[in-house]
């Protein structure tokens, strides 16, 4: 499991919920911790935190998808914003934010 902390848990977990076709699983202290699982068995809590994100994140989710410009398009129509694209022979990727500003990667191997 990831955990992402954050300001509004509910929230930002209707983000991760559409952007990995998760369920919410387990609630702790009436949102102050969530826990979503997923079909691909990435699990992801949401912890709530006082403080706003500040700096680059340490550690970032890294997501894999055959079709990255659509997958960029979908999620930035969930609420997530591009912040770079890198492109190289065989592979390409994202940095994207989601809507609390925490960094996330969408990538593919055939560029």
């Amino acid at each position: 499991m990831v955990t992402i902390d954050c300001l509004d848990t509910r929230k930002l977990s209707q983000f991760w919920v559409a952007a990995l076709g998760a369920e919410i699983i387990h609630e702790v202290d009436d949102g102050a911790m969530l826990v979503l699982a997923s079909a691909d068995n990435v699990d992801i809590a949401l912890q709530r935190v006082d403080e706003p994100r500040a700096g680059k994140n340490r550690l970032h989710i890294d997501l894999g998808t055959p079709d990255r410009p659509a997958e960029v398009a979908r999620l930035v129509g969930l609420g997530a914003t591009v912040i770079e694209e890198f492109k190289y022979p065989g592979m390409a990727w994202s940095v994207m934010q989601d809507p609390e500003g925490n960094e996330f990667c969408v990538g593919s191997r055939n560029g």
